[in-house]
This record gives structure tokens, C-alpha cells and sequence, in this order.
């Protein structure tokens, strides 16, 4: 009997036991379960507001496409090459062509006239002599005479104003014997010598696409420059206090040092008052033409504190240049 009763006590103590554990883990599970509903509840709470702050930016900033600025191609007048360049901002406003060979005519002489004054005084007194006879016919000319004696400057100043062929000879013979003074130099030899410092030159501005063998810029198959190339010069030009005097001006009277008197006008109608195409922000720089390079011009515009840089190459006509120049000045406004 004892035994038996011992036996239902201990099946009542499992049982409890039982009970007590299920009871527990029952617990535990419901526990859980309330704070995964909680935390899931608070994400969604989260993502909720998040996703409306995000929606009344949006309203009150909308998103907007910055349209690149497309520059316009000029077709008129035509050409072969055109560029406007700032020198404050070293960038070009306007480029076609800025890299292909083209004849550089007489917008050589701004090399020229470079080089002569980086090797010669401009005090410095030189003849026109027998170098005359390498000035191709019907070249334009400041009108020297064999005897005539002037100073560097003034000569510079033939040359560039008046886009003397003449003068550019006399430069190129003058300032070589003056750079070899123990070494005698025949006209021919005085020219290909100087040549010789015109490219070295050059290719210190970076003008490596480049290459010259007359100091007048008449044609030849070895006298090639580019648009980007003349930008260098120009720029480098613009630097040199006499070569800028000298381009900004429309007329000058001079007496040289043998006595005679010349009237130069410039050759750049921008500076021309009385011309169509006189522009008062125009301040040089030099004109060519020839048969390869067509009608050339390189112009500077002084605008208070901004400085630009035309170039244009290969216009059919006097006008065409002109207008194309003035064309490319409005890309600076």
C-alpha cells in the first residue's frame, strides 16, 4: 500500500515538473515575440517618416539638368582656320582648325620682330643695303631706299605698320651680322642665320607645328605655322612693350636717322576711324595675304580687364576677315 501511494506521489511531482518547465518556455516564446512585433514596428515607424522628409525635399528642391553650352559654328564668311582666345583665362572662347598647317604670310613679322629685339637694341642703327634684292616683287613695302640708316625700332615699325617686305630683309641681314660680328655672312647666309633664331625661338614659345625660312612671310612649301601656334606668338608679342606700341597705332610720321621722312599708316582696318570695321577695343596686331595663306588676321581687343586674341586664316576676301573677326569679338561679350 505504501509503495503504491509512493508511486502516485512521485507521478504528481513529474507531472508539476512538467508542467513548470512548459509553463516557462511558453514564457519565453510569447516574451520574444511581443518585442520582434515591437522592433518591427518602430522600423516600419522609421522607415515611414524618413521616406516622407525625403519626399518634402524633394518637392521643395526638384532636380534639375545643367545643359551644357553648345558655342555656335560660323559658317559666314568661310575660312580655313579662326580662333578667339582670352589671355586672363588661358582658354579659347571659339576654335575650328586651330591645328592644321596653314601659310602664316606676314603675321611671320610678329616673330620678327620678336627675335630682332631679343638680340639687338632697338637703339641700334643699321643701313639698307644690297639685301633689297631678296624682296620678292609685288611684296607690300614700307618704301626704304638702299642708304637709308634707322634705328631698329623704326624699322620694326615699317615692317609691322606698313607690313614692309623691305624692312623685314633688313632686319633679318642687320641683325645676324650684328650677332657675328668676326664672321663675314653673305645676304643669303645673313637670312638663313637669322631664320635659324626665328625657329629656335619659336619652339622655346611652344610653337612646335612651326617652321620658317623667310623673315617676311612670302610663301614657301618649309613655312608653315597653326592657328594654336600663332596664339603663342601673339601672346608673347603682346608682352613686348615696343611691339605692342607699334601694332596699337594707325599712323606714325617718322624722320629716321639719315634724314628722310616717312608716313606709315597700319595695314589693320580695326584701327582705321574712318573705316567700317574701326572697333575702339582694338588695339593691333597684324594682317597677311598671300596666295596660299588667303586673307589672315590676327587682332587683339583690350576690354578694361580682359585681354583676347583673334586669329583667323584662309578668308577669300579683305572684308571676309574682317567680318569674321568681329564675329568672333561677340564670343567675348
Amino acid at each position: 500500500m505504501s509503495e503504491k501511494r509512493y508511486k502516485i506521489r512521485k507521478d504528481r511531482i513529474s507531472a508539476v515538473l512538467m508542467a513548470v518547465v512548459v509553463s516557462t518556455i511558453v514564457l519565453i516564446i510569447l516574451s520574444r515575440c511581443r518585442q520582434s512585433k515591437v522592433t518591427e514596428s518602430s522600423s516600419v515607424k522609421i522607415q515611414t517618416s524618413v521616406s516622407t522628409a525625403c519626399t518634402a525635399l524633394l518637392a521643395e528642391e526638384p532636380v534639375t539638368t545643367v545643359q551644357p553650352v553648345t558655342i555656335p559654328h560660323i559658317d559666314s564668311p568661310e575660312y580655313r582656320a579662326a580662333a578667339m582666345y582670352s589671355v586672363n583665362d588661358k582658354k579659347y572662347l571659339y576654335s575650328d582648325n586651330i591645328n592644321i598647317k596653314i601659310a602664316p604670310a606676314s603675321l611671320t613679322k610678329l616673330l620678327t620682330a620678336s627675335v630682332a629685339l631679343k638680340y639687338a637694341d632697338k637703339e641700334k642703327v643699321f643701313a639698307v643695303g644690297s639685301e633689297q634684292r631678296l624682296v620678292q616683287p609685288y611684296s607690300s613695302l614700307c618704301y626704304l631706299q638702299i642708304g637709308n640708316m634707322l634705328t631698329l625700332e623704326d624699322l620694326i615699325t615699317g615692317m609691322l605698320m606698313a607690313s614692309g617686305n623691305d624692312a623685314a630683309y633688313t632686319i633679318a641681314v642687320c641683325v645676324a651680322r650684328e650677332l657675328n660680328t668676326e664672321t663675314y655672312m653673305t645676304d643669303d647666309e645673313a637670312v638663313r642665320y637669322f631664320c635659324t633664331l626665328m625657329n629656335d625661338f619659336a619652339h622655346e614659345l611652344g610653337m612646335t607645328n612651326s617652321s620658317f625660312v623667310n623673315p617676311d612671310g612670302w610663301d614657301d612649301d618649309e613655312q608653315y605655322t597653326t592657328i594654336s601656334d600663332l596664339i603663342k606668338i601673339s601672346e608673347y608679342a603682346l608682352s613686348v612693350p615696343e611691339i605692342r606700341q607699334i601694332t596699337s597705332t594707325y599712323k606714325k610720321n617718322i624722320t629716321i636717322y639719315s634724314g628722310e621722312n616717312f608716313i606709315w599708316t597700319n595695314s589693320n582696318l580695326l584701327l582705321d576711324p574712318n573705316s567700317g570695321y574701326y572697333t575702339v577695343d582694338a588695339v593691333g596686331m597684324k594682317t597677311g595675304t598671300t596666295l596660299s595663306a588667303g586673307n589672315s588676321l590676327i587682332a587683339v581687343f583690350d576690354r578694361g580687364e580682359e585681354i583676347y586674341i583673334s586669329v583667323v586664316a584662309g578668308c577669300e576676301t579683305d572684308a571676309d576677315r574682317y567680318e569674321l573677326t568681329l564675329k568672333l569679338l561677340s564670343f567675348s561679350e
